[in-house]
């Protein structure tokens, strides 16, 4: 009795999903993509929401500053995690992914992050050399000799390879691409644009709360 009950009471939460997903006009396989097989996240007890992104991307660049906003709504519940992309043979994403986590290390992400993104798009900075971000990052208050001793680092390495792998396990295919706890992917190109990504991504992690219930 108690079996057949679990199994009822599992059938109703699947139904009731799938009617919001209709409802809402969010699918999986057009708005939104399974990654198989998932990934593990940092904290499974939060929904875990990852941005993938290239400072060289005008697109992340229009994405930026609605993604900072859409992140201070989100509830303590959500983790937002930043990875810089990295794909191989492209010796300007990985650079860029280095300068990020050399600033994180150094705690002066607020101070590089940002101003980054409005060098390279907004004033055309060409900053795809280590000696060019070097000059950048002293222009904004950070130690040019401190920032270039950890671009290389053993720290720096080590977070460098984490997103290397990462945006293969991802199975990411350009960027910004958003990833919901692991388990789903989605990007502009899926849903008609920016604006859609937010959409889907209050959906993927109302459905991925819903689950944890």
């Amino acid at each position: 009795m108690l079996k057949r009950f679990i199994l009822s009471f599992a059938g109703l939460v699947l139904v009731a999903m799938t009617l919001q997903a209709n409802a809402a006009g969010i699918d999986e396989g057009i708005e939104y993509q399974l990654v198989t097989p998932p990934v593990r996240t940092e904290n499974e007890n939060k929904t875990e929401v990852v941005e993938l992104f290239w400072y060289g991307c005008p697109h992340c660049y229009q994405f930026e500053p609605k993604f900072n906003a859409w992140k201070k709504k989100q509830p303590d519940n959500v983790n937002v995690i930043r990875i810089p992309a990295v794909f191989g043979n492209r010796p300007a994403w990985e650079l860029h992914a280095r300068a990020y986590y050399a600033a994180e290390l150094l705690g002066v992400l607020d101070k590089i992050h940002g101003p980054l993104f409005k060098a390279l798009h907004q004033e055309k900075q060409k900053l795809y050399t280590k000696d060019a971000l070097a000059a950048f990052v002293e222009k904004q208050g950070v130690s040019k000799s401190e920032f270039l001793d950890t671009l290389y680092s053993f720290g720096v390495n080590m977070k460098l390879n984490r997103a290397i792998d990462l945006t293969k396990r991802y199975g990411i295919d350009g960027v910004p691409t958003i990833i919901i706890n692991g388990r789903y992917r989605t990007h502009a190109s899926l849903t008609n644009g920016q604006a859609g990504m937010f959409k889907v991504m209050d959906f993927l992690i109302n459905k991925d709360s819903q689950a944890r219930k």
